[in-house]
């Protein structure tokens, strides 16, 4: 992509006329750059398509304010992750692409803008020996929503306000992330990769184990949704990192968030048994996405990755239907139900992936928050009764 247009390139970007677009920039919109040569100004590509973009959800407010909380016009702007051209970028990088080689950490690392994971951590703090009983009997997210800031309360560096005046370092997160994973799996955690150790616990190898690393790295953000609204919305009050990764998982324990992989898995199951009422529905959970008219890149990473097991034919056969249905192509939660089913996972284990991988978006979206400054305090529309006083 160039980096700098000319008068003519960015007045057609922002569909405006050269007069408009110097009218930007005594205003403050937008910033020129002198040529050096001619005393014709040059314009930061990156700067005039975020005007444009502002432009056209500008036009679409007047007409969607009523639902720009539910798939309406953006609400906050973010440098973190974009969904175009029917892909999903993580700072400029294609997430398929990253799919194919890194790991959650090297994700990560690109979500929160550091070089590089910490080459090692220090170690994790356990729970109390009651604590931990109780733990045990818990299902994943409970038990990491319940025992997360037990672990953090132990570890000096994880419980600072976000808003202490001390950067963030990379140790915080990360060994955050290493808590939540330990909680998670209900398993000691070591140095190695974190899909590593989610394969060593549920026994997988070769094969399997590269498609969770994939399934972790495609995971790990997705834009502004429930769950990173909702940290970010607790991040800005200048809550610790903990509480904030804890609002994370309340949102996606929900059945309307982290839930639909269990129903689409419901799907999945009956289609290949031949119980299914009906068709495949477009537009419910597991099938077609509002961002995705073409069909989600996540799922179709994850479903090219799992076609060479033979146990995977069964869940296949139900994508391949779906994938033939307009508005029902198999989506992310799809995918996850399809590895649970593929590799025999243990129950709960999509959601484990799901919740583990998207902890690092939930701490750029934080860390993110923090810089931008402000409390999220959205305004309310009354439309209940009035009465005569």
């Amino acid at each position: 992509m160039k980096k700098e247009l000319s008068s003519r390139e960015a007045a057609a970007i922002l569909g405006v006329s050269p007069a408009t677009l110097y009218a930007y920039v005594s205003r403050g919109l937008l910033s020129s750059i002198a040529d050096g040569k001619t005393r014709s100004k040059r314009y930061a590509h990156e700067e005039v398509l975020r005007l444009a973009a502002r432009k056209a959800d500008g036009k679409r407010a007047g007409h969607a304010v009523a639902a720009a909380m539910s798939w309406g016009v953006p609400v906050l702007e973010s440098r973190i992750s974009l969904i175009a051209d029917g892909k999903l970028f993580y700072r400029g990088h294609d997430s398929a692409g990253l799919a194919a080689c890194a790991t959650l950490e090297q994700t990560a690392a690109i979500l929160w803008e550091q070089a590089g994971a910490p080459a090692t951590l220090p170690p994790l703090p356990v729970l109390p020996p009651a604590a931990a009983a109780l733990a045990r009997a818990m299902p994943p997210l409970e038990r990491a929503m319940a025992f997360l800031p037990v672990l953090a309360a132990q570890s000096a560096q994880s419980v600072q306000s976000l808003q202490s005046g001390q950067p963030v370092q990379a140790e915080q997160p990360a060994q955050l992330m290493r808590m939540l994973a330990g909680l998670l799996l209900g398993a000691d955690i070591t140095q190695a990769p974190l899909h590593e150790q989610v394969a060593r616990a549920w026994k997988l190898g070769g094969a399997g184990k590269d498609l969770l690393r994939a399934a972790l790295v495609l995971m790990a953000d997705h834009e502004l949704n429930t769950s990173a609204f909702t940290v970010r919305c607790v991040a800005s009050t200048g809550a610790a990192l903990p509480a904030v990764l804890c609002a994370g998982l309340a949102a996606l324990s929900g059945r309307e968030h982290g839930g639909h992989y269990l129903m689409a898995k419901e799907v999945i199951l009956a289609q290949m048994e031949g119980t299914a009422a009906g068709g495949l529905q477009p537009m419910r959970p597991g099938f077609g996405h509002p961002l995705y008219p073409n069909g989600d890149p996540r799922a179709k990473v994850l479903l090219d990755m799992i076609r060479p097991l033979p146990q995977a034919a069964g869940v296949l056969a139900v994508a391949a239907r779906a994938a033939r249905t307009a508005g029902a192509e198999p989506n992310s939660d799809f995918a996850l139900a399809a590895l649970e089913l593929a590799l025999d996972l243990p129950q709960h284990s999509g959601i484990v992936i799901f919740a583990l991988a998207r902890s690092a978006g939930w701490l750029a979206h934080a860390a993110e928050q923090v810089a931008d400054g402000g409390m999220i305090r959205p305004r309310a529309r009354y439309v209940g009764e009035f009465r005569a006083p």
